[in-house]
């Protein structure tokens, strides 16, 4: 078995090389191309195929702009964002055009291994202190108190939960994530439920899409 075939996209050669170097030792990974431009990643997805294209913001041609082209031309292809762009624009820029997920360069070589394996199950990820970010964002536009805005009502680790939620992601997966026991995960949902007034997680995480529709950002 060649493991998850992966093709990363970075404009500096020695990140490049630590990243490719550190999922070759981790097991169940094949590294099938490198580049360090927006044409590189085009020309790189059609020609390999990857399972999954590891890809930077800042490089010549914009990585961000990279994104739509790619699933022009392969809808079904995995596309995760690794930067250290903490702007929530680009986290809400990248995940409307289609990203899986958007990691921070900070992540270790062992987590952004089970990240990728994530992804490549069919799972989305964003790095959780920017989940964070972005649903504060999200009820801070809302400009309506709290009464009226349930997502303003949440503390900050019940806002990673539903987003991590709103991803697709299991309690058992979000506990993982987070560090956390299973059962403190499941105890953070009933409350988050009960706030929003919603009885299941799907209905939780419709919420969430519409006050991001309401806030201002593009339709995915």
């Amino acid at each position: 078995m060649s493991g998850i075939r992966v093709a990363i996209i970075d404009d500096h050669p020695l990140f490049r090389e630590g990243v490719a170097r550190s999922l070759s030792e981790s097991g169940g990974f094949e590294i099938v191309g490198v580049g360090a431009a927006k044409e590189d990643a085009l020309r790189i997805t059609q020609a390999k195929q990857p399972d999954i294209v590891l890809l930077d913001i800042s490089m010549p041609g914009g990585g961000l702009n990279a994104i739509e082209p790619i699933l022009a031309r392969h809808p079904t292809q995995k596309i995760l964002v690794l930067t250290v762009s903490e702007r929530t624009e680009d986290v809400t820029q990248a995940l409307n055009a289609g990203a899986k997920g958007y990691v921070l360069k900070g992540v270790g070589s062992r987590e952004l291994a089970e990240i990728l394996r994530s992804v490549a199950a069919g799972e989305n990820y964003v790095s959780p202190t920017l989940s964070a970010q972005l649903l504060s964002s999200l009820s801070g536009r809302s400009g309506l108190p709290a009464m009226s805005n349930p997502l303003a009502t949440l503390t900050e680790r019940e806002r990673e939960i539903l987003t991590l939620v709103a991803g697709g992601l299991s309690n058992k997966h979000v506990a993982l994530r987070l560090d956390l026991q299973e059962k403190t995960v499941k105890h953070h949902m009933t409350r988050i439920l009960a706030k929003l007034e919603v009885s299941n997680r799907t209905q939780a995480a419709m919420v969430l899409r519409d006050a991001m529709e309401d806030g201002g950002y593009p339709a995915a």
